[in-house]
Order: structure tokens, then sequence, then C-alpha cells
């Protein structure tokens, strides 16, 4: 029985989270800031809704990318080193939550960004908590993606791309933009080949927690990443 929980109950810990339901732990609750955030400094993360009530999402194994294992093939490194794009961060956040939220995607039917999650997550980068990377080609946004930052712990969303390539080169530039400052770890949630493809890989949910704890309970204020343009040599 999965727990239904109302606006003031906590959610359950994350190691219940049940693996004959890829780790769905509880549903409801709402999707106020205060509960984003503990959830995701717990471990646990919403995925879609069912009648309108969130569902809360803990898997085992975990789905990670340590920033030093990034894998970048020379295919995208070429297209990155080709420069026919401008990369910015944190400079249309609503413009990329909404790209993703309407990006098909292969085996599922609509979309799990609902107008209450995306009016959610554009709070949270509001109070500095969410950020997007952007990549624009021909002065069109080509791709991005979007994720939460807490200590040293990058919390990776959804990412979408129009043009070829676009949401990798976002993700190369992520990845480059954490290491430089200090990020130990990427939650990619859950399998794809797509990370598996640039260096993601799945570790058990018991050290992922541990690490998690580790990184989320190291000082750092929410702050905007706009203004900043990564750039470097591929």
């Amino acid at each position: 029985m999965i727990p239904l929980l109302g606006p003031r109950d906590p959610l359950p810990p994350a190691e219940g989270g049940r693996a004959d339901l890829g780790g769905l732990l509880a549903a409801g609750g709402g999707l106020a800031p205060e509960r984003l955030l503990a959830a995701y400094r717990a471990g646990i993360f919403p995925w879609g809704t069912v009648d309108g009530l969130p569902l809360w999402y803990s898997p085992d194994p975990r789905m990670v990318l340590f920033p030093a294992e990034f894998r970048l093939t020379r295919s995208l490194r070429r297209t990155l080193r080709a420069g026919r794009h401008e990369v910015r961060l944190d400079h249309d956040f609503a413009a990329v939550i909404d790209a993703c939220a309407a990006m098909p995607r292969p085996g599922q039917d609509g979309t799990w960004i609902t107008r209450e999650m995306r009016d959610a997550y554009v709070t949270l980068h509001e109070l500095g908590w969410a950020h997007s990377v952007e990549v624009r080609m021909d002065g069109e946004l080509a791709g991005g993606l979007y994720g939460l930052a807490i200590g040293r712990m990058f919390y990776g969303e959804s990412m979408f791309a129009r043009r070829r390539d676009a949401s990798k080169i976002a993700f190369a530039h992520l990845v480059h933009y954490l290491a430089e400052h200090d990020y130990g770890m990427i939650d990619c949630q859950m399998h794809t080949a797509h990370l598996a493809s640039l260096g993601a890989r799945e570790i058990p949910r018991m050290v992922f927690l541990a690490r998690l704890h580790d990184l989320t309970r190291i000082p750092r204020s929410p702050a905007c990443w706009a203004g900043v343009t990564p750039d470097r040599e591929w």
C-alpha cells in the first residue's frame, strides 16, 4: 500500500521506495518549496501525478554521474569545438522547462511536467535553487536542461533537444561548470541509454543516500547562475 500524504504529512524514508513500482514511495502532500527541498535532500523526487496528486520516488539502484567520469565522445568534442552554438546558464529557465514539457518522449503518453510541476520548479528557480542550461543555435533555443543544486549536489530533472546534440552540449557544459565548482555528484534518477553513453552509472540506493548526505550538508547558499556563460577549450 502506497501512503497517501496530507499537506503537513512528512515523506516516508527513502528506503521505502518499492522496487516492484519503480521506486514509488508515496503520493500527495503538495509541491510547496519546503517539501520539494526536503524531498531532494532525502533522496526523493516527484515524477508525475495521479488525480492531481504528485507521486514521489526513490529508486534502487540510482542512476548518477560523477563529474570526473563524464564521457566526452569524439563526435561530441568535434561539435563543441565547432562553436556553432551559444550556451547560457539561468538566462530563461521558464523557456527550458516549457520545452522539456512539450518534447515528445518515446514510450511516454504526454508529460509528467504538469502546470503545477512547472510552477513549482519556476518558484524554486526564483528562490535560487533550480537552474537551467540553455543552448542557442542560429539565435533560437535549440536544447537545454534544468535541475536543482543543493550543497555540492546537483539533481538533474529533464532535458530536451530540438537540434542534433543540443542536449549533449548542454550536459557537457553543466558537467564542466559543476566540476569547476566542486560539485560531487549529479543525480540522474533512473537509467537511460542516453545518460549511460555520457558516463552515468547505477549505484545502490544506500550508497547514493550516504553520498547525498555528505554533499548536501555542505553549506552553500542558493544563488542565481545568470550572467555566467561557460567557456572552455574542448
